[in-house]
């Protein structure tokens, strides 16, 4: 679990950092060093990594601005160890919590956990399971997790799997890209988006941050999030698009501005090892 100094040129020091998870898989990432001890920890969504442009742009700003940061890959995407799974939400807000208890361990002061698009329900669930993070950014998180499945499995995806107990997905090229199991959805239809962000403590400051024009989640559920959350800030960046492809700085500068404005009376609550 020592940190490995990263051959990647970088303008900020970065460091190549194993943590192991619950089930002992090394889940891997790269700590953008700054002269504090304070961090922010970046989690990716879908299929995506901790190389997403989104993380990237957001660790190197954050080095700037004197905080450290830490994006990693969830188990079984990237170079961290484990198997893909479709679903995977509770499981994933525990890697991060093994992620938080090391840093904690190290001495370092989270101020922060942010993500994006799953990555952003993974930060909710963990704030709505654990209250020692003051701030949680999430960047075009899903409320409503029955929507959106019959734009990748198909419209009778239930049926499908229920008949054969999995559905192969494949890209345009009819290429294998990935199985989701029976179980594996159930997962995900068994998350409770709404009941984990009334679970939130009114002591974590939520911001959430959507696209009007994300073609991948409804802005509708920003709205629910706002709804739900008790101490939630929301922001929708007019015109952009899940990716926030020409909006990057405008993203990136909502985030920081969120972040530095965390309260001098609030403090961070050790986590239970």
């Amino acid at each position: 679990m020592s940190p490995e100094k990263s051959l990647r040129p970088a303008v900020a020091l970065q460091m190549r950092v194993r943590i192991s998870n619950k089930l002992g898989e090394n889940l891997v990432g790269l700590l953008h060093r700054a002269c504090s001890n304070k961090l922010v920890i970046l989690c990716h969504g879908f299929r995506a990594t901790k190389d997403y442009s989104i993380l990237v742009d957001l660790a190197s700003a954050l080095t700037r601005e004197g905080v450290n940061a830490f994006r990693f890959d969830f188990a079984g995407n990237g170079e961290s160890e484990g198997e893909f799974q479709y679903g995977n939400y509770r499981k994933e807000a525990n890697d991060l919590r093994s992620v938080v208890s090391y840093f904690t361990e190290q001495k370092y002061n989270i101020i922060s956990i942010a993500g994006h698009s799953k990555g952003g329900n993974a930060v909710l669930l963990y704030a709505s399971m654990y209250h020692d993070v003051p701030i949680v950014v999430n960047i075009s998180g899903r409320f409503a997790l029955e929507r959106g499945i019959d734009e990748r499995l198909g419209k009778k995806f239930m049926q499908r799997i229920k008949k054969d107990g999995y559905i192969d997905v494949r890209n345009r090229k009819g290429e294998f890209e990935y199985r989701v199991t029976e179980e594996s959805l159930h997962d995900r239809l068994s998350t409770d988006t709404l009941l984990s962000s009334r679970s939130i403590s009114k002591h974590c400051r939520v911001l959430t941050i959507h696209g009007s024009k994300d073609e991948m989640v409804p802005v509708e559920d920003a709205l629910m999030f706002a709804a739900n959350i008790p101490n939630h800030k929301l922001h929708i960046i007019a015109e952009a698009n899940h990716r926030y492809t020409g909006h990057e700085k405008e993203l990136t500068t909502l985030v920081l501005d969120f972040i530095k404005s965390q309260p001098k009376s609030s403090s961070l609550l050790r986590p239970k090892l």
